[in-house]
């Protein structure tokens, strides 16, 4: 009879791969809509024009 390997899991599959790209690809999309709203925007333009004012 043939022993079972009884080894650990030493990395991600490749659904693992996929399922984190996707995750990372998703979290990317939501940073870039955050980051080029026009609050965000508006609050760096603020924070410019202030500190280009203390000058």
């Amino acid at each position: 009879m043939r022993r079972a390997r009884t080894r650990a899991d030493a990395g991600m599959t490749t659904v693992e791969y996929a399922v984190g790209t996707l995750v990372a690809a998703a979290l990317a999309a939501v940073l870039y809509q955050i980051v080029t709203g026009e609050s965000v925007l508006t609050g760096l333009t603020n924070l410019v024009n202030r500190a280009l004012a203390v000058v």
